[in-house]
């Protein structure tokens, strides 16, 4: 009875004893093996894959990487991610815990989501990656010690599109050039996107929304940043799109919409022979509309409009923006008229600094704007000015009204080939 007994459990214990782990499945598979996880099922981490398989997680299947170290690591070329959920990375900050670590290229991560980790995606050393619909969060502590949403590093030519990415302290980009960041909503964290040392990079399409920082470029030149919404970033140190020494940028066809400052310029472009441009954007219902840390020279804004900022245009240091491009603009608050219908102002369109200057050149009086001490001054000194006013701002030429900047679009893109009958068959 007992010898009976004995062999029963151990038959029963016989398949405990023989399960593999997922890092066991994954080292005994052979290269472009699928690895189908059981879905609702959690698998506990870390979990590292040294060569090309994939892994799908069938939407609801977990790796939990019990709060060490990081969820899951690619230290591969060729290998896919898809449908799992990453969760419970570690809390170092110094040996940057993740969801999920690549060091491979040619890799893809799709439909994954990334939760309670510490920084969200780590890119060290990674070319050629896809990373699409993916979702991102970090840990549940306060922003400035969150860790980042995605880190790129040395890495190039990347795709990020399609991604949520929320609650999260930057999206970094350094070292690296060639990546294209698309189509990716990005709230509440930090600096939306950070290039530092990046250059020719392109940012298209993305909605950032409620960070301190939307965009910033600093030390980055030739960086495109297309068609994208930048909102509400606000605060002490908000501004919607920021440079710090860079040239050669492209800043066109956004909506720059209820941010502290819109755009800010720290003297920038750094070579005087890449001038930047700001073309057909939408620069609205900002505190300022666009900031520059001292008077400069090569930028050229060109057919945009301007439209219910508390300030147009502001200069710290007593400088004046005349140095800069001023063509084609719209300014909402221009006094001109159009007698001749051409859509353009028969005047130019002039910013004069009247007590407005306090705050520019004394940073701590903005306190004061907008209250009714300065307004008063201003109204005085508008009516009789006790000093000679700066001019800030002269564009010769403004349009009258609002730029269709859809209907523009339109008229420059390029028109497409009608398709062939195989080509609709095949596509």
């Amino acid at each position: 009875m007992r010898i009976a007994l004995l062999i029963a459990c151990l038959a029963l214990a016989a398949p405990a004893a023989l399960a593999e782990t997922l890092q066991e499945r994954i080292d005994a598979a052979p290269d472009g093996a699928e690895i189908t996880l059981t879905p609702g099922e959690v698998y506990m981490g870390p979990v590292v894959v040294r060569h090309p398989v994939v892994i799908d997680g069938q939407g609801s299947a977990v790796i939990d990487g019990g709060g060490k170290g990081t969820v899951l690591t690619l230290e591969t070329d060729g290998a896919t991610v898809k449908n799992v959920t990453l969760r419970n990375s570690g809390r170092l900050h110094n040996e940057v815990n993740a969801g999920l670590r690549i060091k491979g290229a040619f890799n893809v991560v799709r439909d994954t989501r990334i939760e309670n980790s510490l920084f969200g995606i780590d890119l060290t050393q990674a070319n050629n990656n896809v990373l699409r619909r993916n979702y991102i969060s970090s840990k549940h502590v306060p922003l400035e010690i969150r860790g980042d949403s995605v880190r790129i590093w040395y890495s190039n030519d990347n795709l990020f599109e399609q991604n949520h990415v929320e609650n999260a302290r930057d999206f970094v980009v350094w070292y690296s050039s060639g990546n294209i960041i698309r189509d990716n909503r990005i709230q509440h964290g930090r600096y939306g996107i950070h290039f530092m040392y990046a250059h020719e990079n392109l940012v298209e399409n993305n909605e950032i929304s409620d960070c301190v920082v939307g965009i910033f470029l600093m030390y980055a030149n030739d960086i495109t940043v297309r068609g994208n919404q930048i909102l509400r970033s606000w605060g002490a140190a908000g501004m919607g799109v920021g440079f710090k020494e860079t040239s050669g940028a492209v800043v066109e066809d956004n909506k720059i919409l209820g941010n502290a400052v819109g755009i800010y310029l720290d003297p920038s472009p750094w070579d005087p022979d890449s001038p930047n441009a700001f073309h057909r954007n939408q620069i609205a219902y900002n505190g300022i509309g666009v900031q520059f840390h001292t008077e400069w020279t090569g930028n050229d804004f060109r057919d945009n409009n301007f439209i219910s900022n508390f300030t147009q245009i502001s200069v710290r240091g007593r400088g004046t923006a005349l140095k800069e491009g001023w063509n084609g603009n719209y300014w909402e608050d221009y006094a001109g008229f159009d007698r001749d219908g051409d859509g353009i102002g028969d005047a130019p369109y002039e910013i004069y600094n009247y007590a407005d200057v306090l705050w520019m050149d004394l940073p701590p009086a903005a306190f004061f704007r907008g209250g009714l001490a300065l307004a008063a001054l201003d109204f005085v000194e508008r009516l009789a000015p006790f000093t000679e006013p700066q001019l800030l701002v002269r564009e010769a030429r403004p349009m009258a009204r609002p730029l269709d900047h859809a209907a523009a679009r339109a008229e420059t893109a390029p028109r497409e080939n009608p398709k062939s009958a195989l080509e609709m068959l095949t596509q």
